[in-house]
């Protein structure tokens, strides 16, 4: 794929495009990850589309220097700036885990130009308790820095929860891994700090995809315990066009055959 940069405010916001087709994919990633992946779905999609990804703040190449968080106008004037880019005033819109919610956000606000809605074990689709109280409040935020430098009780906690089968064994290693280390736990603090206003409104977002006859594809890893395939079930409520496959896989569903699943459904 290939880089260019989007100049935005004081910021730099990184992307890589490849592919030749008529319509436009916007892909946006999960967290600590970046563009990169998204050159797995070149070989089947490239094509039919041109794949634009995106590196979100603090990941990747992108520069986030405006010191105060990423909000959903921001979003909306990235893409408007890419739509500008690419010369198009539609695109279809691929979003994972976090990328998912990122999306859904931008579904809010872009609903008209949207064609279609592919979400990959996506974030957003249930509130996180945890994550709202990291993020709304004032209490929260100060207690989830301090085991951000103090982390020996969260450990306790999250390895005894495991022992008494609270936190069964994939959650346990996923949050293990996420925070093993102070390079990883201050990531998640300021990526949870400045994506704090990303928060979707479903229920707006269900009524937007109806009127708009957006088609929405979710899909979901069978063994994946982080983002299960219910909270789909619970999403696709048949009052808007949806289907849901659950792939023989856990979270990381963004492998050298997802290109040529998701054109067999599109």
């Amino acid at each position: 794929m290939q880089s260019f940069y989007l100049p935005y405010q004081n910021s730099r916001i990184h992307g890589a495009v490849a592919g030749n087709g008529e319509d436009l994919l916007v892909c946006l990633h999960g967290f600590g990850e970046s563009t990169l992946p998204f050159s797995r779905l070149v070989p089947a999609l490239g094509e039919i589309f041109t794949i634009v990804a995106l590196d979100l703040p603090l990941h990747g190449k992108t520069r986030w220097e405006e010191n105060r968080p990423f909000e959903k106008e921001d979003l909306h004037a990235i893409i408007i700036l890419l739509l500008k880019t690419q010369q198009k005033t539609v695109f279809s819109l691929l979003g994972y885990s976090m990328g998912g919610r990122i999306a859904l956000c931008l579904t809010e606000m872009m609903a008209p130009q949207i064609r279609g809605l592919i979400l990959l074990a996506a974030d957003g689709l249930s509130d996180n308790p945890w994550h709202l109280f990291v993020t709304r409040t004032r209490i929260g935020h100060r207690l989830f820095k301090h085991i951000t430098y103090h982390p020996g009780f969260y450990f306790w906690l999250l390895n005894t929860g495991n022992k008494l089968k609270l936190i069964n064994n994939s959650l346990h290693r996923f949050a293990n891994n996420s925070m093993n280390t102070l390079q990883k736990r201050e990531l998640v603090l300021h990526v949870w700090t400045i994506m704090a206003h990303m928060m979707p409104d479903r229920k707006h977002i269900k009524q937007l995809l109806a009127q708009y006859h957006i088609h929405t594809l979710l899909i979901f890893g069978k063994y994946d315990r982080v983002i299960p395939s219910s909270l789909g079930i619970r999403f696709m409520d048949g009052t808007f066009p949806c289907e849901m496959m659950v792939l023989d896989k856990g979270h990381q569903l963004l492998t050298e055959d997802l290109g040529e699943i998701i054109l067999d459904k599109i």
